[in-house]
Order: C-alpha cells, then sequence, then structure tokens
C-alpha cells in the first residue's frame, strides 16, 4: 500500500500585489532613536533630522524670553498671535509630512490609517522635545477631538501661573487637523499644566465650539465640564463671546 503524496500549497498562494503590500525596508523607517533621528554637524554647527530639517536647540530662558517679549509688545493679544503662527505652522508641516509619508511609506493622508498617520507625525516632535500626546478620537463623528499632551515646553517652563499658555500648540494642531480632515478647523487649550494640571487638555472642532468652550472657560468651566456638554448636546447657539 502506497502512502499519500503530500503537495505544498504554498504554490497556490498569489503573489502579493506590490501596491496593497510595499515591502518597506526597515532600515529607510526606523528612525526611532535621537541617535538615528538627528545629525549634528559640528564644524557647520548645524542640527538636521531624519527627514532633512533644520533643528534649533532652545533653552528655557529662550521660551520664557520669547513669551515675555510677545507680551510686552503686543499685550493681551499675544496668546492669538502666537495661535496664528502656530497654525500657520501646522498647515505647512501637514504639506511636509505628506511628503515623507509618500517617500517613507509610500502612503498618503487618505491611505494611511489615521492613528498610524497621526503617531508617525507627531513622534520626530516628542524627539525633539514638545512632549508626548494621547488623542482621543471617540467623539470625531460627533465633530470633535481631544488631545492630551504630556511635558508641554511651554507649560513645563513657565510653571504654574493660573492660566492656559499652550497657544503655540493649540494653533499647531488646528493646523495639521485642518489638513488632515480636509475642513477649516480651530482649537482651544480646555486644561493646562501651567494651572496647576498634571497635564494640558486640547478641543479640535469647528470655531463655533471652540468658542462656546472658550466662553465656558471663561465662567470657570471644567476641561471634564465642557466635554460633557459637548457629549451631552448642549447647544452653543447664541453663547456670548469672551468680552463681548
Amino acid at each position: 500500500m502506497s502512502s499519500p503524496t503530500t503537495t505544498s500549497n504554498t504554490s497556490k498562494i498569489p503573489p502579493s500585489n506590490p501596491a496593497l503590500f510595499p515591502v518597506i525596508p526597515l532600515s529607510k523607517v526606523c528612525h526611532y532613536s535621537r541617535y538615528k533621528f538627528f545629525k549634528f554637524n559640528r564644524e557647520q554647527g548645524t542640527v538636521l533630522n531624519w527627514n532633512q530639517q533644520k533643528n534649533l536647540l532652545a533653552t528655557e530662558d529662550f521660551i520664557v524670553a520669547l513669551q515675555k517679549g510677545l507680551e510686552h509688545e503686543v499685550g493681551e493679544s499675544s496668546g492669538w498671535l502666537v495661535y496664528l503662527i502656530g497654525k500657520n505652522w501646522g498647515i505647512e508641516d501637514a504639506s511636509f509630512f505628506q511628503d515623507w509619508l509618500k517617500q517613507d511609506f509610500d502612503l498618503t493622508l487618505e491611505t494611511a490609517n489615521i492613528r498610524f498617520a497621526l503617531e508617525t507625525w507627531w513622534w520626530p516632535f516628542t524627539t525633539q522635545g514638545w512632549g508626548k500626546w494621547q488623542v482621543d478620537l471617540g467623539s470625531m463623528k460627533e465633530g470633535f477631538i481631544f488631545i492630551d499632551l504630556f511635558d508641554s515646553a511651554v507649560a513645563k517652563t513657565l510653571g504654574n501661573v493660573g492660566k492656559p499658555v499652550c497657544f503655540l500648540y493649540a494653533g499647531l494642531l488646528a493646523g495639521f487637523f485642518s489638513v488632515l480632515l480636509k475642513r477649516d478647523l480651530s482649537s482651544i487649550e480646555i486644561q493646562c499644566y501651567s494651572m496647576g494640571d498634571s497635564y494640558c487638555r486640547f478641543l479640535i472642532s469647528s470655531t463655533k465650539r471652540v468658542k462656546a468652550a472658550e466662553f465656558w472657560l471663561s465662567t470657570g468651566a471644567t476641561a471634564l465640564e465642557i466635554e460633557h456638554r459637548f457629549l451631552h448636546g448642549e447647544s452653543v447657539e447664541n453663547l456670548p463671546t469672551v468680552g463681548a
């Protein structure tokens, strides 16, 4: 009695479509170490990162001086000015990010998993000292996103001053998410390390909702209370603006 003949099914598996499963060499994208991410050139006095961007090493004194200088020049408008700078930065950086997302992973913002895209975008900021984040997309279908930021470079430097100070981050997030989601979005810091909290929290949404959150903040509402109001559909119509 002859033994049964065994055959391999390997030959029956069709080859992977390179367009669906691009093989990216690890050496091309594995830069998750400051020793690989940064290139220091002492002779030229430059610091380039993995994506060939020039970096500036800044001390805490620089951040304090920048903050105080803007407050001296434009007064209470300094926060709004820094927010606009951050938003323009976020829009420009989103454009640059799309280039290297395509180059490194052969993906676009439309084809990439949104969480993968977000973590890939933010990781260089963590490496550069801007802090770690946690993104809450649970309410995105309802029209708002919450982001927790740990170790804000600005808030950690200025310390507990009793008010939100991370306007640059708020603008940066508004700009980037506006490009990512293809709509004009705004952002506001609703909780800040500089107010005695353990971390910073940002709301990203429409301008109407952000202005509502700004009004609630001015009346003493906490981040948790603001989130609760949005989740329970509290109307943002006919709310007065801050300073009105």
